[in-house]
C-alpha cells in the first residue's frame, strides 16, 4: 500500500509532502477509532532495552526532524517505536532557511536538507506537551534507584526525547543560555533532552563541538540537570548529538569532553556535508545529506565512538539505516538504540515492524 501513496507523495516537494503525511498522521491520532486500527497494525511484542536510567519498549526510536514541533506525538506513538524524538526545538520561533530547502536524491535513496531548524518555539512545544497529554501517552520518569517499579510500568509506553538547539541569531558565545533555558522549559516533559551542535544548517552551530566550548557548555548544562532533577525529583538523561564530519582527533576530542561532563549518552550521527558516490543531479544542493549514502561514514564513526567509550554510557546509533539489515548491523556494532528517518520516507511506517520481526 506505502508503494502507492509514495508515488503520489514524490510527486509533490518533499516539504509540501512531509507536512501532509505529518498532518495525516497528526489526525489519525486524534480520533480513538484511527489510533486503535494503527495500533493494532503495527503493534508487536516488546524487547526491552534499558538505557540512560530509562526501560523503552523497543531499541528503535523516530529520530528528530520529522516532528519538530510535538504536533502528531499521539499518532506517531501508535507506529511502534520505542521512542520518538521531536524537535528541534529553539527558544524562540525562527522560519529557518528560505525554501526550497528539502531534495529527494532518488538514484541514491537519500536526502538534502538545509532547514535550519525552523521552529514554532519553546512555547508552542510546551503547550503540545501538557501534563494529561504526557501521562496518558508517554511513561513517567523514574530515578535509577528504583528500578523496581521502572519494570513494572506499562509495556506499551513510549519514551519523549526532545531535541534542543539555539536561535540562529544567537551567537555561540551566547548559545549556552539558549540551551539552559531550553533545559528549564522541557525538564518536566522530557524522558531525555538531545543538545543538538552538530546541524550543518545553522552557521556556526558545529564550532561548538570544539573542545573549549564544548566543555563550557556542557558543564553548565549538567549544573542546571541537577538542579531540575532535584526540583523535579526525577531523572533527567542528557545526550550529546556529533556530526559525521569530525576528524578523528576531533571526534575522539569530543567524545572525551561529553564523558568528563557527566553526560549520559551519545546520538551518532547528524547528517553529512560529504558528497563522495552520489549521482543524482541535485548532489550539489548544500545542505545535510541523510539516508543510504550516509551509511557507511556513520558506521565508521559509531565504531570509533564505541571503542571510545568503551561501555561507559550508552550510544544512540542514527543515519542511513535503510532496512531491517543495516539495523541489526548498528546493534552488533555496539549500539544501545537506533533511530530511523529518511528509511521512512523510502521504506515506508512499517519499517519499525519489519526491523522487530527480524
Amino acid at each position: 500500500m506505502y508503494r502507492f501513496f509514495r508515488s503520489v507523495l514524490f510527486r509533490l516537494d518533499p516539504e509540501t509532502a512531509h507536512q501532509l503525511t505529518l498532518h495525516a498522521i497528526r489526525l489519525a491520532g486524534n480520533f480513538p477509532f484511527s489510533k486503535w486500527l494503527l495500533t493494532q497494525m503495527y503493534k508487536m511484542p516488546t524487547q526491552p532495552v534499558e538505557a540512560f536510567g530509562l526501560r523503552f519498549k523497543n531499541p528503535i526510536g523516530l529520530a528528530a526532524g520529522y516532528d519538530k514541533n510535538a504536533v502528531a506525538i499521539r499518532g506517531l506513538s501508535t507506529l511502534g517505536f520505542g521512542h520518538l524524538e521531536v524537535g528541534t526545538v529553539t527558544p524562540k520561533p525562527q522560519r529557518g532557511n528560505p525554501r526550497p530547502r528539502v531534495f529527494r536524491l532518488l538514484e541514491d535513496e537519500a536526502v538534502i536538507n538545509r532547514m535550519g531548524f525552523p521552529s514554532f518555539g519553546s512555547e508552542f512545544v510546551q503547550k503540545q506537551l501538557n501534563p494529561s497529554l504526557r501521562n496518558s501517552l508517554f511513561e513517567k520518569i523514574i530515578p535509577r534507584s528504583q528500578k523496581k517499579t521502572q519494570k513494572t510500568i506499562n509495556k506499551g509506553d513510549v519514551i519523549l526525547g526532545i531535541n534542543l538547539g539555539k536561535n540562529k541569531d544567537t551567537p555561540n558565545e551566547e548559545a549556552v543560555l539558549d540551551y539552559l533555558e531550553l533545559l528549564q522549559c522541557f525538564a518536566p516533559y522530557a524522558g531525555y533532552l538531545a543538545i543538538n551542535i552538530s546541524s550543518p544548517n545553522t552557521v556556526g552551530l558545529r564550532q561548538l563541538q570544539g573542545r573549549a566550548a564544548l566543555e563550557g557548555l556542557l558543564a553548565q548544562l549538567h549544573v542546571q540537570r541537577q538542579f531540575e532533577e532535584k526540583s523535579l525529583n526525577k531523572r533527567l538523561p542528557l545526550l550529546v548529538k556529533l556530526a559525521p564530519d569530525l576528524t578523528e582527533k576531533e571526534l575522539n576530542e569530543a567524545v572525551d569532553v561529553i564523558l568528563s561532563s557527566h553526560m549520559d549518552g551519545m546520538i551518532v550521527t547528524n547528517t553529512t556535508l560529504e558528497r563522495e558516490g552520489l549521482r543524482s543531479a541535485r548532489r550539489e544542493e548544500s545542505g545535510g545529506l541523510s539516508g543510504r549514502p550516509l551509511r557507511r561514514r556513520s558506521e565508521s564513526v559509531l565504531c570509533q565512538v564505541v571503542k571510545r567509550v568503551n561501555g561507559r554510557v550508552p550510544i544512540v546509533s542514527v543515519g542511513g539505516i535503510m532496512n531491517p539489515e543495516d539495523a541489526k548491523r548498528r546493534l552488533e556494532l555496539g549500539t544501545t538504540l537506533i533511530q530511523i528517518y529518511t528509511g521512512l520516507m523510502y521504506t515506508g511506517p512499517g519499517l519499525v515492524k519489519k526491523i522487530l520481526k527480524q
